[in-house]
């Protein structure tokens, strides 16, 4: 009964949506109607009443003097921006519910736990040594001094206001670097304490993560980076094992890394373990890499959130990609102050072409003649839609030379050891050929002299191409464009309208790079998509704080997908985390993370049907453990594959 007295209690005070919060501190944020139906038990239930007088007596400070008065800015706020409540209340309920759960935490472990000593204005200084140390360790490029330059002008516009910035960079300009300087610079001048890295794919999360730590973190003092990007759902776990649920990290840390699903699905959910950490962007640097991924049909809610960040909750947005798109063309962005990182991005894109297209698309090649253009070169990269493609492309290409492959079928610590073997290749000019999804192509640092990507939209085709002589040591790399007539069925389900918009622009007289092209792409994708109409269903919710409804419409990935333990490396380990978590002790954040080398991914339709067939089983939320084959190259593979798996 005691949330019910709360609630009851707030109620009171005239706090109307407010209430909410005590109420779903447990279970999630209700919507009106459910409020309501609660509030009225509530009043006519005697044991609600017993508890508030029972409490009163010892804490009767519940009983307050008058009605609580609200920020005088408040009312104003939500007149200009509608959404300023909905996002007022998520902070409010992610912080009591983040000191809920540390509480329970210190009373599982008998310790509490201290706050981060550092903030993320504290370590522009080691940020810029560790960035000269690291440069000192790289082979000179032809490309280095475009890439001072692009950090020079993230250095200067970080002395600006508050606000949406944007950093239009090409891939190889060293954007990482540009936005990380950015982020930190800038939270110095306004006394910030916490940048947040979020990028699309967990594999460019572990790369991104080493090198914040390799610039920032000291043997012998606290780590400052922390990786998040555990897809592990625990909020819908049994009501009496709410231990589970600490396992969500709170990004209590001065550099958080994590993905954009982890980042949106945290503000835009109504469970309490994924937005207990919402408070935690309110006066955050956020840096949004590789933006061009984020969903079409979820940009308006997106934006719109971003914006109210940056107005009312002292956020500061950088907005990263070598194919930027033109988001002030979106309805929230339309009066929004957006600052440029690059004043004039052309040039710079133009300095740094360094491929060269070819175009296989009419008369469309089999997979097997790809296979074999593939094997030809001593060094190449092929990239393709599906896991399905990627599996059999690889075993094709093995059938004339030995092949890698990556995808999110293979363990994480599969992938690093993958992606380590092809890069150390590469540096010493020997032979290598890499198969992979498109988890590779954004912010993946690889650098080919040969790539073959299959037929997509235009940005991905272009980051695909960033891959490609990515520190400029060739005169030209060359990219080919294929469109298999035996493969790539499933191109126009993952990108929809995005490809219609490629093929009406790009192609032998259009390469995907071209600047003025690329923005009129956006805008018929945008048309092409309907991407006002789409976000408006989340947005009328948003309005009448219908909680769970947006929770429910909010998804970042449209085939949900499932966490997978995968017996990978170190099976020992592994077995002792799982049956750590199995048997429900206390201390789970750590376990969790132990468990990243292990992670692996499926469709959730493949997974249940695994766990039905005796190839995988339960472990806690929605990770299960990996029972069947586990192919030394291509990681998980099921003898009967669903033929409409899109997973990267």
């Amino acid at each position: 009964m005691h949330k019910h007295a709360g609630t009851w209690l707030l109620d009171q005070q005239g706090l109307g949506i407010m209430a909410a919060i005590v109420f779903g501190h447990h279970g999630g944020l209700p919507n009106p109607t459910r409020l309501k139906a609660e509030l009225e038990f509530a009043d006519n239930h005697p044991l609600v009443a017993e508890a508030i007088q029972r409490v009163a007596e010892i804490v009767p400070e519940i009983h307050l003097p008058g009605p609580i008065t609200l920020p005088a800015w408040l009312p104003e706020a939500v007149e200009a921006d509608p959404y300023a409540l909905d996002l007022l209340v998520r902070m409010v309920y992610s912080t009591v519910v983040d000191a809920d759960y540390l509480d329970t935490e210190a009373h599982f472990e008998g310790v509490a736990r201290s706050p981060h000593p550092a903030s993320a204005a504290d370590l522009v200084e080691r940020y810029e040594q560790g960035r000269l140390e690291a440069l000192a360790r790289f082979k000179a490029s032809p490309v280095d001094a475009q890439r001072q330059e692009v950090y020079a002008q993230a250095v200067e516009a970080a002395a600006g206001p508050g606000g949406i910035y944007r950093l239009p960079a090409p891939t190889g300009s060293g954007k990482t670097f540009a936005s990380g300087g950015f982020a930190l610079h800038h939270a110095r001048r306004h006394g910030m304490k916490r940048v947040i890295v979020a990028v699309p794919f967990m594999s460019i999360t572990e790369q991104n993560a080493a090198v914040f730590r390799d610039l920032l973190d000291r043997p012998g003092e606290d780590p400052v980076v922390l990786e998040h990007h555990s897809g592990i759902d625990l909020d819908d776990g049994a009501p009496g094992r709410r231990w589970q649920r600490l396992a969500a990290e709170n990004w209590d840390a001065p550099v958080v890394i994590t993905t954009t699903v982890r980042l949106f699905e945290s503000l835009f959910s109504n469970k309490p373990a994924a937005m207990r950490r919402v408070h935690r962007m309110a006066g955050s640097v956020i840096v949004l890499d590789e933006v061009q991924a984020l969903p079409d049909r979820l940009l308006i809610p997106i934006v719109s959130a971003l914006r109210t960040l940056t107005e009312r909750f002292g956020t500061t947005v950088l907005l990263a990609s070598a194919t930027q798109p033109p988001f002030e063309l979106l309805s929230p962005l339309h009066s929004a102050s957006i600052h440029d990182v690059i004043a004039q991005p052309k040039p710079l894109y133009k300095a740094l072409n360094r491929v060269q297209y070819r175009w296989l698309l009419d008369p469309k090649p089999t997979m097997a003649e790809i296979a074999q253009q593939i094997a030809a070169e001593p060094q190449a990269l092929a990239v393709v839609n599906t896991t399905k493609d990627a599996h059999r492309l690889h075993r094709l290409v093995e059938e004339e030379r030995s092949a890698l492959h990556l995808s999110t079928r293979m363990a994480a610590a599969h992938r690093r050891k993958t992606l380590e073997k092809a890069k150390q290749h590469l540096a010493k000019g020997l032979p290598i050929t890499l198969i992979s999804t498109q988890l590779v192509e954004a912010g993946v640092d690889l650098d080919f002299p040969a790539g073959f990507r299959a037929y997509a939209s235009a940005d991905a085709m272009q980051q695909a191409a960033g891959r490609v002589n990515r520190s400029g040591h060739l005169t030209s790399g060359y990219v080919t464009i294929f469109d298999p007539e035996d493969g790539n069925q499933a191109a126009g389900r993952i990108y929809g309208a995005a490809l219609e918009a490629t093929r009406d622009r790009f192609g032998p007289h259009c390469p995907p790079d071209d600047l003025d092209a690329l923005e009129a792409y956006y805008r018929a994708r945008f048309d092409f998509h309907n991407v006002e109409q789409q976000g408006q269903e989340i947005q009328a919710e948003r309005r009448v704080h219908d909680f769970p409804k947006v929770a429910d419409l909010f998804r970042m990935i449209d085939e949900w997908t499932v966490p997978v333990a995968v017996h990978y490396g170190d099976t020992d380990q592994l077995e002792r985390i799982l049956a750590h978590l199995r048997a429900g002790h206390p201390g789970s954040a750590t376990q969790l993370r132990a468990l990243r080398p292990y992670m692996a991914t499926l469709p959730r339709a493949l997974a249940f049907r695994a766990v039905e067939e005796g190839l995988a089983a339960p472990v806690i939320g929605d990770l299960i453990e990996w029972l069947g084959d586990y192919h030394p190259q291509r990681g998980i593979e099921m003898t009967t594959p669903d033929p409409q798996e899109l997973v990267f």
